[in-house]
């Protein structure tokens, strides 16, 4: 009865999202602070006798939005859907599938390899160097290259001219760039994709927005490639942003004072995190994003005794990278509940 590609599917495990009261949550690199006020206000003042109706498929009052933001010239190059991961669903099967030889790195989000199983691709995965950054002169004459920047779990950033170089040396294929953490700690590659058919940026409205439960990202490329997303979107789901989702993270992408104080925020509390854990001894990884990539001996243990202490963290029983937890960054006295927590253990 259920298709054998099914039964060999392993799927992507999410954090834990905990039930009942008194935890702290820092193992889903959540914004710690809520979005924007402007966004209850368009919610609140929403016409809600529209919600009989489906709403806009192709989310075009939003993209036009985006456009306008990041200065790409046509709402045409813009592509939105339902959470960057679906966006980048979309695109890893509109660019990938059945083709061989995408280039990833073999420590990364984990959905690509699950989507790879899913759309039948062939994913070459390219070890990170020994101090886990991307080594960009192995990227050459795929047919086609998925990365994060910075990349996750590992939090490392590439600069704009080590993505274009990827892009330069690899002509043939898609250039997938997943920036879900780009606003924490390095440039964004958009401006690139008017210079590189070849190029595709995916964003989040989850992270630097705090806009996770309203699930929205998108896409952004030459006009070619968002056409043939959209024909896979069409094919799949037409109206995959609800209404209030694409009023919701419209208003948050504007207010721009409150976008820029949230980040200053959590990049000052999470450097004053790693101060404080490297005095403890830790190795931390150079962080570009708005969580930490930590070393301890027995990560496995202080994982569960965090857990026991009701902190939530990441941690992933992986050659390379077991021995170390992924720590989101939160709010200040949650950040600092987790510092106290460690220096007990």
């Amino acid at each position: 009865m259920i298709s054998e590609k099914v039964k060999k599917l392993r799927p992507y495990v999410a954090g834990i999202q905990p039930i009942g009261d008194g935890w702290i949550k820092l193992n889903t690199n959540e914004n710690p602070y809520p979005p924007s006020p402007t966004v209850a206000n368009a919610i609140k003042n929403f016409d809600f006798a529209r919600l009989r109706l489906y709403p806009d498929g192709d989310s075009n009052v939003l993209r036009e939005a985006i456009s306008q933001e990041f200065g790409l010239g046509a709402a045409a190059c813009c592509f939105v859907g339902n959470g960057s991961d679906e966006v980048l669903s979309i695109a890893l099967q509109t660019f990938f599938s059945g083709k061989t030889n995408i280039l990833t790195p073999d420590i990364s989000y984990g959905f690509y390899s699950v989507w790879a199983q899913m759309y039948d691709i062939g994913l070459t995965q390219i070890p990170l160097n020994q101090d886990f950054n991307i080594d960009v002169s192995q990227y050459r004459n795929g047919n086609g290259v998925i990365i994060a920047n910075p990349n996750a779990p590992t939090s490392i950033a590439l600069s704009k001219l080590e993505v274009e170089e990827i892009v330069k040396n690899n002509p043939k294929g898609v250039i997938i760039v997943d920036e879900a953490y780009v606003d924490f700690g390095t440039e964004t590659a958009i401006h690139l994709t008017r210079k590189y058919d070849n190029l595709l940026v995916v964003r989040t409205f989850s992270k630097s927005y705090s806009c996770a439960g309203l699930r929205a990202g998108f896409a952004v490329g030459n006009s070619q490639l968002i056409s043939a997303m959209i024909t896979v979107k069409n094919s799949f789901n037409s109206y995959p942003l609800d209404m209030l989702a694409q009023v919701g993270v419209k208003s948050a992408l504007q207010d721009e004072k409150y976008f820029r104080e949230n980040l200053e925020r959590i990049i000052a509390t999470r450097d004053k995190t790693v101060k404080a854990l490297k005095e403890l001894g830790m190795n931390v990884l150079n962080s570009s994003t708005n969580f930490l990539f930590v070393e301890f001996e027995n990560a496995k243990e202080v994982y569960e005794k965090l857990f026991e202490s009701k902190i939530l963290v990441r941690y992933w029983d992986k050659p390379r990278i077991n021995k170390f937890l992924r720590v989101t960054i939160g709010a200040k006295e949650e950040t600092e509940a987790f510092i106290q927590c460690v220096k007990r253990l």
